[in-house]
């Protein structure tokens, strides 16, 4: 049996054939992390560690990729930028990115953080690294994550089908000659939206619209950026 299949949460079979390269990588993160649980409270909670990877893999048409999940608790969730619908205020990086889409799209900035809708249409939102320490930003980075999540990015890439992909900050951008390496692949790169950040090229970037007219020139359906109310 192999890593993945012993976990609680079964990834999505694609996922599981796509990230058996990264399987040593990934039991010795696992490892790293039963350690560090004994003086660390470890976000998000286990069971949404690895939920991108029960997003059906064959269906994501574009790929979202932040840097690490959000440092307070009850803020990550597993997709990156995204919290639960009940979480107020939002995180500061999420209200950015509000702002933008409606500077973009003109779509009024949603009142909750709830990106399920997004996920359901194939946007994958994938963390460079898939944990931090509670309170601590950026603490996980070097344990091994980077190399999962780049095997899962570059099989995206390979699969020969159209992929859009938004990098955002330094960390993300480090894929990008992943990406450009795969066929029907486009890129998409601006500053991180982070409050440090986002007035230094994200403000502006207008990356809704162009991922929609870059997945048209692929011939995939655009996304449905604007958010159903929350509860809907």
């Amino acid at each position: 049996m192999s890593t993945f299949e012993q976990l609680i949460d079964p990834l999505d079979p694609g996922w599981e054939r796509a990230l058996a390269p990264a399987e040593a990588q990934f039991a010795a993160v696992a490892e790293e992390l039963k350690g560090r649980r004994r003086s660390e409270r470890i976000l998000p909670e286990p069971a949404n560690v690895l939920r991108a990877f029960r997003q059906p893999f064959d269906q994501v048409k574009v790929l979202v990729i932040g840097q690490d999940p959000y440092p307070t608790p009850g803020h990550p969730i597993g997709m990156s930028f995204a919290v639960a619908a009940d979480v107020r205020p939002l995180p500061r990086s999420l209200i950015n990115i509000f702002q933008e889409l409606h500077s973009d799209l003109g779509i009024p900035p949603s009142s909750h953080g709830d990106l399920t809708a997004w996920a359901q249409q194939g946007v994958l939102m994938l963390n460079r690294v898939l944990t931090v320490a509670a309170g601590a930003p950026a603490s996980h980075r070097g344990i091994g994550w980077e190399a999962v999540t780049e095997t899962a990015v570059r099989a995206l890439a390979e699969r020969g089908t159209p992929l859009v992909s938004i990098l955002w900050g330094a960390q993300a951008r480090q894929l990008q000659p992943v990406l450009n390496s795969g066929p029907h692949t486009e890129v998409i790169t601006s500053p991180h939206p982070s409050p440090l950040s986002a007035s230094r090229g994200f403000f502006g970037s207008r990356p809704f619209s162009r991922t929609n007219a870059a997945l048209q020139r692929l011939g995939v359906t655009p996304v449905e950026w604007r958010l159903p109310a929350a509860g809907v």
